[in-house]
């Protein structure tokens, strides 16, 4: 190996390393997850942390993370494989499903508890973070009732807390506690008033219960997603009542709405806590921030101007000098049995919309028939996505299409998703189409533009995300050459989620067969 590809492997795997947002020298990058995985909650179990953050529609749902530095994380499974109820989710719910959750880790079992803003609170468990999980009980029914968090108490008894949604509830930042049973698979009462938000802190969300030093301490978000702040309350008392302290907020950092996120503590003793931020397009990425008490008060982040708030750090130390930089998966070369651990559908998926084949090294996809109620892709359940997995990224994928002749309208491609979205599709006249929806969420139509007609049914699709989410398609017979589609898309976020990217084979009619696409790989750079 010569002295300038030496020079440029290393150039190479130190800008790998930066993605990872570990800086290989002892510090970190927040976000240290710069990817959509809202409102994360996080636990330790021995020397090892787990996370688990929101996926609304998504399945599978309910994402679960490891690490061994609070840095470093890995996508090791998720805890919802189907959503119930099973009939409702089998069609696209965007904004439903899986809210905010708490996961914890009790008597050597882990607990998750989400909440579904449409029909109540929920509980699975699992012996071993990458399951199986159980299948999901109903703790608590109700519309609006949202952000669970349970507490076992020293004493036994056993606790949830959870705020409500204004949007299904009628009524918003005000936080309720109930006895549970010994299970804790059921509340035992009819719950208490803990705190109100208003008027100083509204939107209160989000709660997480704690204890420490014979106090009670409720964390929680207000102020809303993108403009809020970190407010916690304590108390002697687990009914209260509590006081309340801003600990954290914006201040002079780049970090808008610093908040709903999770306390832990590592083994040797040193306390930090992890949030998200809102970055629109790219959803709500994870940060990591210091975390220090004075006076049985948390101090989260840096307090720069000592007014007694921390505001989020940019770079900082990290908590343990151990762990393997990575970060969750993006590609994909459908070489084995199952889809990479990155891929969720827009709703509860049936077994025929695609199907590996590791013998020929691809993905299938089968062309599913449209919704009849479906104005453009907003309502289509089976498209395969992914969320971004950085600010800046390239993503290249090639497909064989096969269409059914007796049928007219099949299309496959790859598609940028959001309430405005954008894709690059083949039909089955071969015909390359380019395809923008703005405020699809509202129903309105798609354009079309017919760039070329292929002479076969191979083609290469990329897209480039630039800063701001600026997306260029293009698109290759050879898998070198790519030709440009001249006009470009700005990415935007879907219902509470970022914009995702991916594929997708669709028909508009029925009949006893389908056609499919055969997609050998999907690569990000």
């Amino acid at each position: 190996m010569t002295r300038s590809t030496l020079c440029t492997l290393i150039l190479c795997l130190c800008c790998t390393c930066t993605n990872a947002q570990d800086l290989g020298n002892g510090t970190y990058r927040n976000p240290v997850i710069n990817s959509d995985y809202s409102d994360p909650d996080v636990c330790a179990a021995g020397r090892d942390f787990y996370m688990t953050a929101s996926s609304f529609n998504c399945i599978p749902g309910l994402p679960v993370l490891h690490s061994t530095d609070l840095v470093n994380w890995s996508l090791i499974g998720h805890a919802l494989l189907r959503q119930p109820p099973y009939d409702h989710f089998s069609k696209v719910q965007h904004g439903g499903g899986v809210w905010a959750p708490s996961i914890r880790y009790h008597k050597n079992e882990f607990y998750i508890y989400y909440p579904d803003p449409d029909f109540g609170i929920y509980m699975i468990k699992a012996k071993a973070a990458r399951g199986p999980w159980s299948d999901p009980i109903l703790v608590k029914a109700g519309k609006g009732i949202i952000d669970p968090c349970p507490f076992w108490d020293d004493d036994g008894r056993v606790y949830l807390i959870h705020a409500y949604a204004g949007s299904r509830a009628g009524i918003k930042s005000v936080l309720t506690l109930h006895h549970m049973n010994a299970a804790g698979t059921t509340v035992t009462d009819a719950g208490i008033l803990v705190a109100d938000g208003h008027p100083s802190n509204p939107t209160l969300e989000g709660p997480k219960l704690y204890k420490r030093n014979g106090y009670y301490y409720i964390f929680a978000p207000a102020g809303g997603v993108s403009t809020g702040w970190q407010l916690i309350l304590r108390s002697r008392k687990i009914e209260g009542p509590y006081e309340e302290k801003i600990v954290m907020d914006q201040g002079s950092s780049p970090v808008n709405g610093p908040h709903q996120g999770a306390w832990v503590t590592t083994n040797t003793g040193a306390d930090w806590f992890l949030h998200f931020q809102d970055k629109d397009a790219y959803g709500r990425v994870v940060h990591l921030q210091p975390m220090k008490w004075v006076n049985d008060w948390p101090l989260i982040g840096i307090d720069k101007d000592g007014d007694g708030k921390g505001e989020p750090v940019l770079t900082y130390k990290k908590p343990l000098n151990k762990g393997n930089i990575q970060t969750p998966p993006s590609s994909d070369e459908f070489n084995n049995s199952a889809l990479g651990l990155q891929w969720q559908w827009q709703a509860n998926p049936l077994p025929t919309w695609g199907m590996l084949s590791p013998a020929r090294g691809c993905l299938r996809l089968f062309s599913a028939k449209l919704p009849d109620s479906s104005h453009n892709y907003w309502e289509v359940p089976n498209l395969l996505l992914q969320k971004f997995p950085n600010d800046t990224f390239t993503v290249t994928t090639v497909c064989k299409f096969t269409p059914n002749p007796k049928l007219e309208g099949e299309r496959t491609g790859l598609i940028i998703m959001g309430t405005d979205y954008a894709s690059l599709s083949l039909n089955h006249k071969f015909q390359l189409i380019y395809s923008t929806c703005k405020n699809a969420d509202k129903g309105y139509a798609e354009t079309e533009e017919i760039i070329t007609t292929l002479s076969d049914s191979t083609c290469y699709f990329r897209v480039k995300v630039s800063e701001g989410a600026i997306c260029r398609f293009s698109y290759s017979k050879n898998g070198k050459d790519f030709t440009a589609v001249k006009e470009t898309f700005t990415g935007k976020p879907g219902r509470w989620i970022g914009a995702k990217v991916g594929l997708f084979c669709t028909r508009p009619g029925q009949t006893n067969d389908a056609g499919y696409a055969d997609y050998n790989w999907f690569r990000i750079e």
